[in-house]
């Protein structure tokens, strides 16, 4: 029986033991059949088998989302080869292909799990194993480093794979929450009837971070938030919500649905108005950043989709590093009626995961005062929605492993959303303007509140409602 091997490029970072291996254990905890492949990690240190599955089990058992069991990661462990090869050394290639043929291996996937600069070696070097461009690939974002490195890129890795083998992950597409948007939007006639611009003033997509760019530093200081963020985690959220209804469940209506939208973003015709960057307070002192960096750490914009179901509404984007709490959330803010606070839908993606919808009733009593309240749905609260929720890499790879597409980037995607930002960034330097410093711990620049408060608007509180 001919074996299928999943390879891992960069088996001894930190993406592969605190996400990709817990997430396969995971899996393999869950006796799904058609996940039990080889494992096959690929490492320049010096290492056996043995020594590292040794290792993988400290990681495996302080991140997998499922029990740790000395039986099952043993029945896991019993899959994983460690294989030393330094990866930019193309002559290796040939060997590589020579262990797989040894071990009857002749399909599978490999994941690049290493930094953008490599892709190209690595494809160049696989076209030295037989049979290598029958299988899947799938890559971490960022994919490339500017626009025409990155379509170069692709353009090499969709003609070797061909594009329907090309996995281009984007984790925020696995979160729970995130895959939820589509079933709150189309199975709830109270909601879908009022997703438009006749009941929504506007709509905010928020991701805050505590923490700053640690050790990421020389990869950030050449992205940004935007780059980092936005340009992809966040325009796919934005698509998700402002899409039409896919015409059927076919995995390329979902994409063509998304891509409308995001052709439609209209572009700003004053920067200012439209996009505030940041800084946070001794970015400049980071490991691996330059002394006058003028990247961003935060990004506050206001767009527009131009379609006919969102004119006229604004969609606020909000993401940062060292701000003073971290949430993940989207908030639907609905139009006000007389002088009543506006309704808000607000889903919450991370750390909580739920949803919570304010309204407004009479408040008891002789008065016709009008109270906001809050019901709230803690899907993260309950211990079997934590159980049985996969996490986000864990859901990508088996919708990889079965050859489900819908939720993965594609290129063209990919494309218009780097373009657009491009000409966004290159547009604010062109006026002159620079990231305003801001201290950690705090909400941000000031810019980003009077960017919203110029029109009327403010950033929502995506808290749980507490009793």
């Amino acid at each position: 029986m001919n074996k299928t091997c999943l390879t891992i490029f960069g088996g001894t970072g930190d993406l592969t033991f605190r996400k990709l291996l817990p997430a396969l254990y995971n899996l393999t905890a869950l006796t799904a059949p058609s996940h039990d492949w080889m494992i096959l990690v690929i490492g320049h240190r010096e290492d056996t088998s043995e020594g590292y599955r040794k290792k993988a089990g400290e990681w495996v058992r302080k991140f997998a989302r499922v029990r740790f069991e000395d039986g099952v990661y043993e029945r896991f462990a019993s899959r994983i080869v460690y294989y030393r090869m330094d990866f930019t050394d193309l002559e290796e290639y040939p060997a590589l292909g020579d262990f797989y043929e040894a071990n009857g291996v002749e399909k599978g996937i490999f994941y690049f799990a290493v930094a953008p600069r490599f892709f190209r070696t690595i494809t160049e070097g696989l076209a030295r194993v037989r049979g290598a461009a029958g299988w899947k690939v799938i890559l971490e974002k960022p994919f490339g480093e500017e626009l025409e490195d990155a379509r170069e890129l692709s353009d090499r890795l969709e003609s070797f794979f061909t594009p329907e083998r090309v996995y281009r992950i984007d984790h925020y597409l696995g979160k729970e929450m995130i895959r939820g948007i589509q079933t709150l939007r189309f199975s709830n006639p109270v909601f879908s009837r009022a997703w438009n611009a006749e009941a929504i003033e506007c709509v905010q997509i928020v991701a805050d971070e505590t923490v700053g760019v640690e050790t990421r530093g020389g990869y950030y200081d050449r992205s940004g938030a935007l780059r980092d963020m936005v340009q992809n985690h966040l325009f796919q959220i934005l698509s998700i919500l402002a899409m039409e209804a896919p015409a059927d469940a076919d995995p390329g209506r979902l994409h063509d649905a998304q891509l409308a939208v995001l052709r439609a973003l209209r572009r700003p015709d004053r920067t200012e108005e439209a996009l505030v960057l940041g800084q946070y307070e001794g970015y400049r002192a980071e490991p691996q950043v330059g002394p006058d960096s003028r990247t961003e750490t935060y990004a506050a914009l206001r767009l527009f989709v131009d379609t006919e179901r969102w004119k006229g509404v604004p969609f606020y984007i909000r993401t940062g590093k060292r701000l003073r709490r971290r949430e993940m959330a989207v908030t639907i803010v609905f139009r006000a009626a007389g002088d009543a606070e506006s309704c808000l839908l607000t889903l919450r993606i991370q750390p909580e995961e739920g949803v919570s919808l304010r309204f407004n009733i009479k408040k008891p009593g002789q008065g016709g005062e009008v109270l906001p309240v809050t019901m709230d749905y803690c899907q993260s609260c309950m211990i079997r929605a934590q159980q049985n929720t996969p996490e986000a890499y864990e859901r990508l790879l088996s919708a990889c492993m079965l050859g489900e597409r819908a939720w993965f980037s594609q290129w063209d995607q990919i494309e218009t959303c780097w373009r657009f930002i491009d000409a966004l960034k290159s547009a604010y330097e062109a006026a002159g303007l620079e990231p305003e410093t801001y201290a950690p711990g705090t909400d941000g620049p000031a810019g980003a509140d009077e960017l919203l408060a110029r029109y009327g608007h403010r950033w929502e509180d995506t808290e749980p409602a507490l009793e």
